[in-house]
């Protein structure tokens, strides 16, 4: 009977851990996600960033917010879309399944009457730096001021530029060719070691050109085993990482593109192939041919290159930068393609500038 009894304590207590575990692990999503991490030194701490997150902003929601955010720039009471998506994402605790039209009219409601403002509405809402810091992470290089050349309405052979501003992120796939894809982030990957895919695939043809979905500057071009041919482009913030694999056998980049290179959002960087899954260079292994692209979030350069690296699904946002397509030509004699519009972008005009200070 008392060993019986003792069994019975011992299962109570492993429940008891069980439970207190997963209240952690819930907790973990939010609290420890903006914690800090502390040094081997008692009387040092190191700066505070954050180490987890996860992006589960829905695409509905991305676009209204996106709508009001563009809209409002005319108006008196100007909105920023990170600002409605980081108030949504704490009132729902980033579960954006729970996302209501209704939710985002109220919300821009009462800012547009100007007896709120999003520091007093958010005042009392613990959470809201954390989530406006990584949708801020995500989507800050999207929209914003640029300019871009456009069709002369009265000589429509001849461009002019115009000044703009939205939407100056662009899809990764040029205009006018077909892809596919699904949500297929987490998915199972078993080549080298079982792993899950930490990235979006988008299935099309052999030799499609491949865009910049932000301008930045080009931190990796070269070989991986997983990868094949790949791309590595920085934002200037160093926030975003994104990367482009599996590009073409032979041909994979633009052949004047190298290490260090600024580049425009829209810019052709590269062609879709199906390169990868090999330690030998140049091995077209990958049975149906793809953009992996993928993207890293980084509070704190450590986070680069580590067994904690933060790459967030990006299917709703690749969704959402459909409606930005970048429209391409071929050039009949070096067989490239390239962008008919040019962009200018602040962003990489600052860190041009901000290079050349440097460099004098």
């Amino acid at each position: 009977m008392k060993s019986k009894i003792g069994i019975k304590h011992i299962i109570i207590l492993q429940l008891v851990v069980l439970f207190v575990l997963s209240a952690a692990l819930v907790v973990r999503k939010v609290d420890s996600a903006a914690s800090y991490t502390v040094s081997s030194s008692s009387s040092s701490t190191e700066k505070k960033f954050i180490k987890w997150m996860e992006f589960n902003v829905c695409y509905k929601a991305l676009d209204k917010a996106y709508t009001y955010d563009v809209k409002s720039q005319t108006q008196d009471v100007k909105l920023n879309w990170i600002e409605l998506l980081a108030y949504l994402g704490t009132k729902y605790g980033g579960d954006f399944s729970k996302y209501k039209d209704k939710d985002m009219n109220a919300l821009v409601k009462k800012l547009q009457s100007k007896n709120e403002t999003i520091n007093s509405l958010t005042k009392k809402m613990k959470h809201y730096p954390y989530y406006y810091e990584i949708y801020s992470a995500v989507l800050g290089g999207l929209v914003g001021e640029y300019e871009i050349e456009i069709p002369d309405k009265e000589n429509p052979k001849e461009k002019i530029w115009v000044k703009k501003y939205g939407l100056k992120g662009f899809s990764p796939i040029a205009k006018n060719f077909p892809y596919s894809d699904y949500d297929d982030f987490g998915v199972s990957r078993s080549y080298g070691y079982k792993r899950r895919h930490l990235g979006h695939d988008m299935m099309g043809q052999v030799g499609t050109p491949i865009i910049a979905v932000e301008s930045g500057y080009v931190e990796c071009l070269g070989w991986n085993q997983y990868g094949g041919w790949r791309i590595g482009i920085r934002s200037f913030d160093k926030k975003r990482y994104y990367y482009y694999a599996h590009l073409r056998k032979n041909y994979p980049y633009v052949k004047t593109l190298k290490e260090g290179d600024v580049v425009q959002a829209g810019d052709v960087i590269g062609y879709l192939g199906r390169t990868g899954y090999s330690s030998k260079e140049n091995a077209n292994n990958i049975d149906t041919s793809h953009l992996h692209f993928g993207m890293e979030i980084i509070f704190d350069e450590s986070q680069k290159e580590c067994n904690n690296e933060i790459w967030i699904n990006c299917y709703n946002l690749i969704r959402f930068l459909y409606k930005n397509r970048s429209e391409t030509a071929k050039n009949t004699e070096t067989k490239e393609w390239y962008r008919l519009y040019n962009i200018k972008d602040p962003a990489a005009e600052a860190y041009l500038q901000e290079e050349q200070n440097t460099a004098d």
